[in-house]
């Protein structure tokens, strides 16, 4: 079993949701999904106060610790909620680029000075998932 379906079996035997986890950890639980899938890595107290949390065996710690390989890969998601982000940047990507860069110039927005939230809002005709991301806005330097 790998790193990240020795966390998921942990979290869902203590019955710990990433709102849990937040709390205990100090953490959002955006950044604890992400440290979960391998995209970030703890520092020494987060990962020991994961590995207590979740009551597993010390020697995950180190892993924890390890600079993560990003990404999903080269290949089009095939998960349905995760290919419903890669085809929202395919129709939004550019319009967001052209407004972006009308706000602020050239630059990108940054994902490592960055935060994401999720939250529910209910509504009558179904539930929404609202998330909000926030990146620092970097510009490109001429030279």
């Amino acid at each position: 079993m790998n790193i990240t379906e020795k966390l998921f079996v942990a979290k869902k035997k203590k019955g710990l949701s990433f709102a849990d986890l937040e709390k205990i950890i100090d953490r959002d639980e955006v950044w604890i999904a992400s440290l979960f899938y391998r995209q970030a890595s703890a520092s020494p107290d987060e990962a020991n106060k994961l590995v207590s949390a979740l009551d597993l065996s010390p020697d995950i710690t180190e892993e924890l610790m390890d600079y993560p390989t990003k990404g999903l890969g080269p290949l089009v998601p095939t998960d349905p909620l995760i290919y419903r982000f890669y085809e929202i940047m395919q129709v939004y990507g550019m319009p967001l680029k052209a407004i972006i860069h009308e706000k602020f110039g050239d630059g990108i927005m940054s994902a490592i000075d960055f935060t994401m939230n999720v939250d529910k809002e209910e509504d009558p005709k179904g539930d929404r998932v609202k998330i909000t991301m926030s990146g620092k806005f970097l510009p490109y330097k001429k030279w």
